[in-house]
């Protein structure tokens, strides 16, 4: 698969985090374990809790691997939250539910093929179905990790965005995975069941790392309404990703001390200053001298937005706050 991207492309091409694309590889990762071992002891914690009826749902609308419906997930933005992604999917056009699905009816047989082609003739009522499993599977199976697999998110687009400051966007994107390589005005993709010239048309490329699925290959959406989208395997998945990180955050303000570790952890997202004393519990003075130790130290960047000064932690800053609690 090959990618086309003009200059303005190129200057369109940024980072993503896809909730529905995550959740869409959980259900994978469960119906297969065997392909995913990062995904057992996630999937040990989870299995007793998951509902099984939403989940047999989402397991036919998504299936065991390939193609996938695109409404599952939106265009993925850095800010992208489970609830927006959940009131999305309650809006997509019946139209795009109905394209979709009419593609996993071509790829199924049997009993769920007839199930699937019964949503594809009343699309209202199934969105409405699969947007009440996407949530409850989602409070079960992510909900509780979410945050930590933002971390990991944040934490691999850090490292992304510092190598194409170091070495460009080539040699960014051939870093991504093994099957991905940037050749001039264009970035080439090995898929197993697809081929496809993809142009840009200005409309950018996302990039969206994934802590849920399979090692093996990458993901993307190509077809319009969608910006072209590319979905890679995160670094720093352990098969321990999911475990609680009290004990880590208490190394943390052991490390920086309480006040310090605080803010660091608050920077989740670019925070102004005062912000950031807000969630970290501290006075603006004092967040203000802690920020100062923390950008010296190169664990946090600040840059001016207009009148306003924002902050957010570094790729070490990432890797450091990669295992404590998320802020606000």
């Amino acid at each position: 698969m090959r990618f086309a991207l003009d200059s303005a492309d190129v200057s369109a091409i940024r980072f993503g985090i896809s909730p529905g694309h995550e959740l869409a590889h959980a259900v994978r990762a469960a119906l297969n374990p065997a392909a995913h071992p990062l995904q057992w002891g996630w999937f040990r914690g989870m299995r007793d809790r998951i509902p099984a009826e939403p989940f047999a749902l989402l397991a036919e609308v998504i299936g065991a691997d390939s193609y996938m419906p695109d409404f599952l997930s939106a265009t993925p933005s850095g800010e992208m939250a489970p609830d927006d992604e959940a009131a999305r999917l309650r809006l997509v056009s019946e139209d795009r539910i109905a394209y979709d699905l009419a593609k996993m009816v071509r790829r199924s047989e049997g009993a769920r093929r007839r199930r699937l082609q019964a949503m594809v003739d009343d699309p209202a009522s199934a969105r409405e179905v699969i947007a009440d499993a996407w949530s409850a599977v989602w409070e079960s199976a992510l909900a509780p990790h979410w945050d930590q697999l933002v971390r990991i998110a944040r934490a691999d687009i850090a490292v992304r965005a510092r190598r194409i400051a170091d070495a460009g966007l080539g040699s960014m994107v051939d870093s991504l995975h093994s099957s991905v390589s940037w050749d001039g005005g264009a970035m080439r993709v090995r898929t197993r069941f697809h081929t496809e010239d993809v142009d840009g048309a200005g409309r950018g490329l996302v990039l969206v790392p994934s802590v849920m699925m399979a090692g093996r290959g990458c993901a993307v959406i190509t077809e319009p309404p969608a910006v072209p989208t590319l979905f890679y395997p995160a670094q720093g998945v352990s098969t321990d990703w999911h475990a609680p990180p009290a004990d880590a955050a208490g190394a943390l303000a052991a490390l920086l001390g309480e006040g310090r570790a605080r803010l660091l952890l608050a920077l989740h997202r670019p925070r102004t200053t005062s912000d950031a004393a807000s969630d970290a519990a501290l006075a603006v003075s004092t967040a203000s001298h802690h920020l100062a130790i923390l950008r010296g130290s190169g664990l946090v960047d600040s840059t001016r937005d207009g009148p306003r000064v924002l902050h957010a932690r570094t790729p070490l800053g990432e890797a450091l706050a990669a295992r404590g609690p998320v802020g606000g």
